[in-house]
């Protein structure tokens, strides 16, 4: 392999997202925008995109979801900055504050599952640095739109507000970007804010329903997929045992979420939501996607964010231009974590 050029076989099943070598020179890291909601699962997912030298994060941008947006952008502040304790070039990292309502409903937030704060059992301080000037959406626009067609990745681990408003403004964007990698949506094993709804979608259902009916490369790791990934008492411990600053953080989220579970819903292990998709942009081996076709339910209060998933065309009547994870490798998930917070 060449020096400086990053090996890209054997990534099956993967958008070609990041451009084609021949015409955009040398790809040697990964470009990508976190969108979250920090939030004790973002704050795993943010552990693992921090401590993996294959991205290069051009921004975290967040949004109010598990807790108001001014948490959020705090969160993600804190989290950066315990990462540069580790990867002092990640304070480099800008955080924009986005959105802080959906687009026409009410924020309804998810602290029961995550903490007043969104922090979970992690006292919140205010961080050395503050957030990045402007909004979350024009960031977005800015950075994708200077950047070669398909270069720029998204992982989109909150309400979708901020890249459906980034698409009203520059609805090129959904061409341009490579493939905006989702935690959002249900359909075999159902929702976690409603019978039918995941809260990521029933959050901002109009967002979601914006994004995915745009030309934009998106794949989605729901529940169905989620729910496979769990965080059990061995896999925590492993993480715990790294006994850096990030996997002391990654760990203490996974032990409030175990904690929380345990009470709520009466499960021993708890799902890892947000770090999948950030899993997938990095080792897509670990996962199984099939092509479908997704459309959300807006006008109804009873299924609202309910994600319709179609994987056969003939019914869909339309091309099936997303992707849905079905399957994952969650020993895999779990030893990428512990690897990339060590």
């Amino acid at each position: 392999m060449q020096a400086g050029r990053r090996d890209v076989s054997g990534r099956k099943g993967r958008l070609a997202a990041f451009g084609d070598p021949a015409q955009t020179g040398f790809v040697t890291k990964q470009s990508l925008i976190i969108d979250c909601d920090p939030g004790v699962d973002d704050a795993v997912a943010l552990m693992l995109a921090f401590g993996a030298g294959e991205f290069e994060l051009l921004a975290v941008t967040t949004v109010g979801g598990n807790v108001p947006v001014e948490k959020t952008a705090r969160n993600a502040r804190m989290l950066r900055q315990i990462a540069g304790l580790q990867h002092p070039d990640r304070d480099d990292v800008p955080v924009f504050m986005g959105a802080a309502q959906p687009l026409v409903r009410t924020l309804g937030t998810a602290t029961d599952f995550h903490g007043p704060e969104g922090t979970g059992d992690l006292t919140p301080f205010e961080p050395d640095l503050p957030c990045a000037e402007g909004h979350a959406a024009d960031a977005i626009v800015d950075l994708v739109m200077s950047r070669p067609a398909k270069s720029v990745a998204m992982a989109v681990l909150g309400p979708m507000t901020n890249l459906a408003l980034a698409l009203r403004r520059e609805p090129a964007l959904a061409e341009r970007l490579g493939p905006v990698a989702v935690m959002g949506g249900a359909r075999a094993e159902g929702g976690n804010i409603t019978a039918s709804a995941e809260f990521n979608i029933w959050a901002d259902p109009e967002a979601a329903a914006e994004v995915l009916a745009t030309g934009a490369e998106v794949v989605l790791f729901g529940l169905d997929v989620t729910h496979q990934v769990r965080a059990t008492e061995d896999r925590i411990a492993a993480v715990e045992a790294v006994a850096t600053p990030m996997a002391k953080t990654a760990g203490a989220m996974l032990r409030f979420s175990q904690r929380v579970e345990r009470t709520i819903v009466g499960w021993d292990a708890s799902p890892l939501h947000d770090p999948c998709p950030v899993a997938w942009l990095l080792k897509p081996e670990l996962f199984e996607l099939k092509p479908c076709l997704v459309k959300v339910e807006t006008g109804s209060d009873l299924t609202r964010g309910h994600t319709a998933v179609e994987f056969r065309e003939a019914v869909a009547g339309e091309p099936l231009k997303h992707r849905w994870a079905v399957k994952a490798d969650a020993d895999g998930v779990f030893d990428l974590i512990r690897e990339k917070v060590s």
